[in-house]
C-alpha cells in the first residue's frame, strides 16, 4: 500500500506541475512573466487613447528575496501620460474603464491622490498615479520572482513615424546628432506594435516653447514638461526626469 500510495501521489505531483495554473508568485519566473508585463503596457497604451504618452525603459532590480534562501528580481515597465492640468483622475477613470474586464480594475481616492489598481493575471499588478501639472505614471510591475533567463525586451519591429518625428524636435531644440536613439516597443492588444524612440540628455536647460511651439498646440507647457501632438506621433520634452529625455510615441492602432 504504502509503494502504491508513493506512485500515485508522485503521479498526481507531475500531472499538477504539468497542467495546474501557478497559485503563488514564486512559480512564474521573471522570463515568463515578462511577456505578461509587455502585453499590459499595451493594454495601457491603448487604453490611453489619443492622449500624449511614452514608454519608459524598464527596470529590473535584483537583490530581492523570493524565499529565505533564494534571491529574485522585480521587472517594472511604465508609461508616462500627459493631460491638461486638473483632468489626471478623469484619464485614470477612463484607462480604468477600457482595460479588461477580467483585470478587476478601480480608481480610488488616497491621500496622495487617485490612484488607479489591477490585476493582469498571472501576479502582475497594474497601478495609475496621478503626478502635478497633468502627469500620470502607469505601472506594471511582477513583484519579486525568480530571475529564471532574465527578462528579454520585446522587438520593436519596423521604424514608424516616431524616428522622424524626433530627429525633427531634436533639431529644433538644438541638439546636436548624435548615437541612434532608444527605442521601446509594446504589443497592442487589438495587434500592432506601440513604439517610443527617445534620447536621454536631450531636453535644453531652458524652455522649449519657442523651439517646437511652430509644430503644433502643445497639451501641456510647464517648467517639468513640454507635450504635443505632431500628426498620430506624441511627442514629450521631460525635463523633471533624471536624464532629461526627449521621446515621440507612436501608440495603439484605434
Amino acid at each position: 500500500m504504502a509503494v502504491v500510495w508513493a506512485v500515485l501521489l508522485a503521479a498526481l505531483t507531475w500531472v499538477s506541475v504539468r497542467d495546474d495554473p501557478p497559485t503563488v508568485r514564486e512559480q512564474r519566473s521573471l522570463d515568463q512573466a515578462g511577456p505578461v508585463v509587455d502585453r499590459a503596457v499595451g493594454e495601457l497604451v491603448a487604453a490611453a487613447g489619443d492622449a500624449v504618452l511614452a514608454l519608459t525603459p524598464a527596470r529590473v532590480e535584483r537583490g530581492c528575496r523570493v524565499t529565505p534562501f533564494a534571491d529574485g528580481a522585480t521587472l517594472a515597465r511604465g508609461v508616462d501620460v500627459v493631460v491638461p492640468a486638473g483632468e489626471e483622475r478623469a484619464l485614470l477613470e477612463r484607462v480604468a474603464d477600457r482595460l479588461p474586464a477580467g483585470w478587476g480594475a478601480g480608481v480610488r481616492a488616497t491621500p496622495d491622490g487617485p490612484r488607479l489598481r489591477a490585476d493582469a493575471g498571472e501576479f502582475v499588478t497594474v497601478e495609475g498615479r496621478a503626478g502635478t501639472d497633468g502627469r500620470v505614471r502607469l505601472t506594471a510591475d511582477t513583484g519579486c520572482r525568480p530571475v529564471g533567463s532574465g527578462y528579454a525586451t520585446p522587438p520593436p519591429g519596423a521604424a514608424g513615424a516616431e524616428l522622424s518625428v524626433l530627429a525633427e524636435a531634436l533639431a529644433a531644440l538644438g541638439r546636436p546628432a548624435g548615437p541612434d536613439p532608444e527605442v521601446l516597443a509594446a504589443p497592442c492588444p487589438g495587434g500592432g506594435v506601440a513604439r517610443t524612440a527617445r534620447v536621454a540628455g536631450g531636453a535644453p536647460p531652458l524652455s522649449p516653447a519657442a523651439a517646437l511651439a511652430r509644430f503644433a498646440t502643445p497639451v501641456a507647457d510647464t517648467p517639468e514638461v513640454y507635450a504635443y501632438r505632431r500628426g498620430d506621433v506624441a511627442v514629450l520634452v521631460d525635463r523633471a526626469a533624471g536624464d532629461s529625455p526627449v521621446s515621440a510615441t507612436t501608440a495603439c492602432p484605434r
